[in-house]
């Protein structure tokens, strides 16, 4: 679940050749991309999805570029992550530690007032976050490899990451940040292993009644998981040896099997958790994540998340049946898994994607718990928007 651009180490001659360093933002960075400007007072740029996605992108960039100015011990002069979040006029507010081996995995941006002050920009642009939690992958590289892998494997045995320090990091960081700022104007981002954290994070949230906007680029799919354990009675001890090498802080690590009577639940529960909606990019080349568009077993026929779902008939759980998420798929024929895989293919200039079905088998094992589990009163700090 790695980045393939902050994977890849490249040498001094390459740079050289190059001229620039080639995670430079003005290197590989989006191309048809404008910095904010006074024009957005009245037309946001934050409106338009494709230029939504695009800075959220790179953002979760910005902290793999974090964790490599770290590691290669940059200065403030030299260093790359900051030019991946000032054209958008945001800065940055606070890194996430791993207490395991010091490395960081996310941050929080924030809007930069004086920044876009001093670009005539005198508020906010309209749909612009004032904060982003954003979180990286994998990274292979010596000082980080070994947690990122352990947390990799955390997952594929119990398609769970809360018994990882980063959950607990990450929830303390997007709590913090919606009691400042409001849950409407915060949202949570995440690439690979990363989107695996952002998804349980926000799914955790929003069983609080807290809702927040939530992206996820190439998230892992716990088919990989259920594809295992699935292997017949032969693996069975080799199964039950791996999970008892990944420990879990969970006397229930699968939340997905902690459900609760119907009789506890409530009809304006199953209305308000409607109002989360993550937003999925996946490749269909990237066996990573590409499992997320399987249609549901339990579905007739394909659903479209722009339909009107006008047909009156309901089953007798329609909310699991049709889970509420945006599936954006892309399809660019054969390709290697690093450019499927990648993080930058979402800022690309020529990115055509596909709405693609909402009874996603895969998204509905993930959310399943949102609606068997009875509703949880948000903590009193936090401001509901």
């Amino acid at each position: 679940m790695a980045n393939r651009a902050a994977a890849e180490n490249p040498t001094e001659q390459e740079q050289d050749s190059l001229g620039h360093h080639p995670y430079a933002f003005h290197v590989s960075g989006p191309r048809k991309i404008s910095s904010p400007n006074w024009r957005d007072l009245i037309n946001s740029s934050w409106k338009d999805a494709n230029y939504r996605r695009t800075v959220i992108a790179c953002f979760i960039q910005a902290v793999y570029l974090l964790e490599l100015d770290r590691q290669e011990n940059r200065t403030e002069d030299t260093s790359l992550a900051p030019n991946w979040w000032k054209p958008f006029k945001y800065k940055l507010a606070k890194t996430l530690i791993d207490d395991r081996d010091g490395s960081i995995y996310g941050a929080i941006l924030e809007w930069d007032r004086a920044a876009a002050m001093a670009d005539l920009i005198l508020i906010r642009p309209s749909g612009a976050p004032r904060a982003v939690l954003a979180l990286r992958g994998t990274l292979l590289k010596s000082q980080t490899i070994r947690r990122d892998i352990q947390d990799d494997l955390r997952f594929l045995a119990w398609e769970s990451l809360k018994g990882s320090s980063r959950f607990g990091g990450a929830m303390e960081a997007l709590k913090s940040a919606v009691e400042r700022c409001g849950s409407s104007n915060v949202c949570i981002a995440g690439h690979s292993l990363g989107a695996g954290f952002a998804l349980q994070v926000g799914k955790e949230m929003a069983k609080q009644g807290v809702f927040v906007e939530t992206h996820l680029f190439n998230p892992p799919s716990v088919s990989l998981a259920m594809s295992l354990r699935s292997i017949g009675e032969k693996a069975g001890f080799a199964w039950r040896r791996f999970k008892s090498m990944i420990p879990s802080r969970e006397s229930q690590p699968n939340d997905e099997e902690m459900t609760l009577s119907a009789s506890t639940q409530t009809n304006s529960y199953s209305k308000d958790i409607k109002k989360w909606i993550p937003h999925l990019y996946v490749n269909n080349s990237d066996y990573i994540c590409c499992n997320y568009n399987d249609s549901s077993e339990a579905a007739d026929h394909k659903t479209s998340v722009t339909s009107s779902n006008s047909s009156g008939k309901e089953n007798a759980d329609p909310a699991i049946r049709q889970a509420p998420a945006k599936l954006f798929v892309l399809s660019k024929g054969k390709q290697k898994f690093l450019e499927a895989h990648g993080l930058e293919q979402w800022w690309s200039d020529d990115l055509e994607l596909q709405l693609a079905v909402n009874n996603s088998k895969l998204i509905s094992h993930q959310l399943k718990s949102l609606y068997s589990a009875a509703p949880t009163l948000p903590q009193p700090q936090l401001k509901l928007q």
